[in-house]
C-alpha cells in the first residue's frame, strides 16, 4: 500500500503536501522512544507518534521510514514541517489514539 491510500483511506491530515506519497508501505512502528525506532523500525514502515520535533524526522530519513503520523491531534512545529520537506518525509496527522490507529493501519496491511 502506498501512503497516499493510506491517507485517503483513513481520512489522515497530509501536512507535507505531496511529498513522499507515493512511497511504499510495508509495516507500521508504534513507538515515542527515540532510541527504540532507530534500533527496531524498518525501512518502509509509518511510524505512529507523539513526539513532535526534529529528531523525529532525523530518524525517519535515516530509517528510510514511509512517512510520520502524529496521533491525538498533535500538529508538527514549522521547523519540523521544514525539515521533513528538506528530507523528503511525509508528515501525516490524525485526531484518532495511538492504539485505535495503529489497529485499523495494521487491519490495511494484513489484507
Amino acid at each position: 500500500m502506498k501512503v497516499i491510500e493510506l491517507v485517503e483511506k483513513l481520512q489522515l491530515t497530509v501536512f507535507t503536501g505531496n511529498i513522499g506519497m507515493e512511497n511504499e508501505i510495508t509495516g507500521g512502528y508504534v513507538s515515542d522512544l527515540l532510541s527504540d525506532v532507530m534500533g527496531n523500525a524498518s525501512e518502509g514502515n509509518v511510524w505512529i507518534t507523539i513526539q513532535n520535533h526534529l529528531n523525529v524526522v532525523a530518524i525517519a530519513s535515516l530509517k528510510d521510514l514511509a512517512a510520520i503520523i502524529f496521533v491525538k491531534g498533535v500538529k508538527p512545529s514549522e521547523e519540523v514541517l521544514n525539515k521533513a520537506k528538506e528530507e523528503n518525509v511525509p508528515v501525516l496527522g490524525s485526531a484518532e489514539k495511538t492504539f485505535e490507529l495503529s489497529g485499523k493501519i495494521y487491519q490495511l496491511l494484513a489484507k
